[in-house]
């Protein structure tokens, strides 16, 4: 969910390369043990039972948390993260764990503060105490610790969208990535909307670029002229941005920015008489905007795609979420944070028991678990075919989105007009290598 600002993925890798010795030096041959239940495992995995167990005969699985909590631009959406994957364990926990253990995400939760530095300190603080990471917020800082993940064999579950995640092996993510997202928006726009021009409106780096680079791709596709407006990050940048689309007059925009620059353009634009659609990408929403200035324009113009459907959807899933939450906390600040850290644990509950049902609760045995996977339940929140993390990305990327409308009734200001679907640009496109690339 987290909108990169500053260096790309690239660039990150190789600032990390000196720090993240220091994390791959530790555990590199972990002791390997074996359980009472036959089950075989070497770090982060413990007889002895976890510290708020609901049974107490039970081992633990420790995994790690690494979000950005106290200071970072987004710890608004970091602190729901997190407190949903909380909960979400707590849930599996009281229903009887995952074989002879129960789950801790509790113990290890680190604060990234959005810095890649900061990220990849904790990260090695972690690492010999946790089996994998059930949370590592946003790109630069995932990227950083990525070289470590790979040889040490850490599955981490991203709290991100980039198309680069569909290329490797350790990460689990969840939902469609930004450049399909875009490729789904502009196909819906030239369809529903009769759009004719699009501009993608975008941070630079791997979450705006791979936004930009779907919308090209769909303007291509649909005949559509495209125009590109990269813009830097802050309320205060968005002027230049919003000149540039007056002075185009696209049909559509394609937003990927942060709530409040999303706000900023649409409002600005709609000021200045601008009448065109705009739908922005999924970090751009936050329903604390249909109490700000902008409220109207968004109201009128704006759309949010999406990779599932918001708070408050009728699946089994969304019920489950919304029964472990604390209701008086979630409509103090709600936040569609909740939605996704939920989301994001069912492929970690459905590899880990595929890891225990083979006997290899190891860093290695968790990610041929992984590896193994063709099918999620996401109890509805996603299609189980969401859920295929073997072979080739190509043939394993889940292509579909989610539109949704500005509803200020809904739960998180927005429901979902039009459901999961492909667009025929994503579904024709070749994918071999990450989109912004």
């Amino acid at each position: 969910m987290t909108v990169r600002r500053g260096p790309t993925i690239a660039l990150v890798m190789a600032l990390a390369m000196i720090a993240t010795t220091v994390a791959g030096c530790r555990n590199d041959a972990p002791e390997t043990q074996e359980g009472d239940s036959g089950v075989k495992f070497d770090v982060g995995v413990t007889k002895e039972a976890c510290p708020a167990a609901v049974d107490k005969a039970k081992g633990c699985i420790y995994l790690g948390s690494i979000s950005d909590l106290t200071e970072g631009p987004f710890k608004a959406l970091g602190v729901p993260i997190t407190e949903s994957q909380k909960a979400f364990w707590k849930r599996v926990n009281e229903a009887g764990g995952i074989g002879a253990f129960e789950v801790d995400v509790t113990k290890y939760v680190k604060d990234n503060k959005y810095n890649p530095q900061t990220h990849n300190e904790v990260y090695a603080e972690i690492k010999p105490d946790v089996l994998g990471l059930a949370q590592t917020l946003g790109s630069p800082t995932t990227a950083a610790i990525l070289g470590d993940l790979k040889s040490s064999s850490v599955i981490g579950v991203p709290a991100s969208w980039t198309s680069a995640w569909a290329f490797e092996d350790v990460i689990l993510e969840s939902g469609t990535n930004y450049c399909f997202e875009s490729m789904n928006s502009v196909d819906f726009a030239a369809e529903t909307l009769k759009s004719k021009s699009v501009a993608a409106v975008h941070f630079p780096g791997d979450y705006g670029d791979d936004a930009a680079a779907g919308t090209k791709l769909a303007a291509e596709a649909n005949g559509m002229k495209f125009t590109d407006i990269p813009t830097a990050p802050g309320q205060e940048n968005q002027g230049a941005a919003i000149q540039k689309l007056l002075a185009a007059k696209p049909d559509l925009v394609i937003v990927s920015t942060g709530p409040t620059e999303a706000a900023t353009i649409v409002g600005g634009a709609a000021q200045n008489g601008f009448k065109g659609q705009f739908i922005g990408t999924s970090p751009t929403w936050n329903p604390a905007l249909l109490k700000s200035p902008a409220a109207p324009a968004l109201t009128a113009l704006y759309r949010q795609s999406g990779p599932w459907a918001p708070y408050g959807t009728d699946t089994p899933g969304h019920k489950a979420l919304a029964g472990a939450l604390d209701q008086a906390t979630f409509k103090a600040a709600p936040n569609d944070g909740y939605t996704a850290g939920w989301v994001w644990s069912y492929p970690m509950k459905a590899a880990l028991q595929k890891a225990v049902e083979s006997k290899d609760l190891t860093r290695a045995g968790l990610l041929a678990a992984v590896k193994s996977l063709e099918t999620v339940d996401y109890e509805g929140m996603l299609p189980a075919a969401a859920g295929k993390f073997g072979g080739e990305p190509n043939d394993r990327v889940f292509r579909q989105s989610i539109i949704s409308k500005v509803d200020p009734k809904a739960p998180t200001g927005v429901t979902v007009e039009k459901d999961f679907f492909t667009g025929k640009t994503a579904e024709k496109y070749e994918f071999s290598k990450p989109c912004y690339q």
